[in-house]
């Protein structure tokens, strides 16, 4: 069976989706509320946190 171009599995290099995996320091009682509410909205923790993030840069008033 001769493959067609539309079968052509395209991977791209894993950290290059425009992602960086970093680490940092949360306090574990906001870790907490973090899962609780993942969990609720049936959302990762990384989307959850990902989300909050952006908000909050849009939204941050420096003074």
């Amino acid at each position: 069976m001769k493959e067609s171009k539309s079968d052509v599995l395209k991977l791209k290099k894993r950290g290059e989706d425009g992602n960086r995996v970093i680490s940092l320091r949360i306090k574990e009682e906001t870790l907490t509320e973090i899962d609780r509410i993942a969990k609720e909205v049936n959302y990762s923790r990384n989307e959850l946190i990902n989300i909050i993030l952006e908000h909050g840069i849009r939204t941050i008033e420096i003074e």
